[in-house]
């Protein structure tokens, strides 16, 4: 018989949550409050005191063309980003779970990318797509100036997507096959014996049965997007060339710790904050809809 430990007192359970209570109050509320106090006041750069000014940092965060242009540039590489990996994760697990040959192989390898540092990463996509060496030089030398992340915008961009996303391939991947895996093979037997193709059985009974992995996904990739590809534009690009790659999260850095700028930081980690929690209660309004859950 099973036997189930009960405690007649709520006061060790109180003893279980407070050590994960101070670390969230340690790492998360009280950096959280001091950010919102910080972005009210005006911050002397090397101390001193500070001066409350109320909302004039929103304000003036807001009249910049400089900080929109971030904004903008942050949504298009959330979006791009997102749909990259999402979809190479989703075909490589569909692939994975066929039972192909050297599934088992995939399966092991393609975790991998995850767990790399995303400076690290960064380090190695900067050589691998340099224009001088490495791939992208075979193709230069093909098409002179084809690709030159350090002079174009528009390549340092897609450099930070193909590593974000290369990156984020690894995690989609685990979920993607998991889900899979736990669909009944009777399923797609019964399909197979209809007569329904591999894509109608994927159309008509894996990628509804998945919407709740996919409608997950979704949410943490966008939401890392914005706050796990500081590293990677770091090292890269710097937020280059001529601001084409200044995210949004690199923004409160660099404004932070290279311009002194401390309350404008603050300012723009509450907006940012502010901005993931919108898109993400818009997620769970609209999109969750369409997530089948039985």
């Amino acid at each position: 018989m099973e036997k189930r430990t009960t405690f007649n007192k709520g006061t060790i359970g109180i003893l279980f949550a407070v050590p994960q209570l101070l670390l969230i109050f340690t790492f998360f509320y009280w950096p959280a409050g001091q950010a919102v106090y910080w972005s009210l006041t005006l911050q002397q750069p090397w101390g001193g005191g500070n001066t409350w000014v109320g909302l004039d940092n929103f304000r003036l965060l807001l009249s910049s063309a400089d900080y929109w242009n971030s904004i903008v540039r942050s949504m298009v590489f959330a979006a791009i980003s997102t749909g990259l990996a999402m979809t190479i994760g989703l075909v490589l697990a569909a692939l994975t779970d066929r039972q192909l040959k050297g599934s088992k192989f995939y399966r092991v390898v393609l975790v991998w990318p995850y767990g790399i540092a995303a400076p690290a990463l960064a380090m190695a996509f900067r050589f691998i797509l340099a224009p001088e060496a490495g791939f992208m030089s075979v193709v230069n030398h093909w098409w002179p100036g084809f690709w030159d992340p350090g002079l174009d915008g528009a390549d340092a961009m897609a450099s930070v997507i193909i590593a974000f996303s290369w990156k984020y391939v690894g995690y989609n991947f685990i979920f993607f096959l998991a889900a899979f895996q736990s669909i009944p093979r009777s399923l797609i037997e019964a399909g197979a014996m209809d007569g329904s193709g591999v894509l109608r059985r994927f159309k008509d009974i894996q990628f509804p049965l998945i919407t709740p992995t996919i409608f997950f996904l979704l949410v943490i990739n966008i939401t890392e997007s914005f706050q796990d590809s500081f590293g990677i534009v770091d090292i890269m690009t710097s937020g280059g060339p001529a601001n084409s790659t200044n995210l949004m999260v690199y923004k409160i850095y660099f404004d932070g710790f290279r311009g002194l700028d401390y309350s404008g930081a603050a300012a723009q980690s509450i907006i940012l904050m502010i901005l993931i929690v919108i898109l993400t209660i818009f997620q769970f309004r609209f999109i969750e809809r369409r997530v089948h859950y039985n």
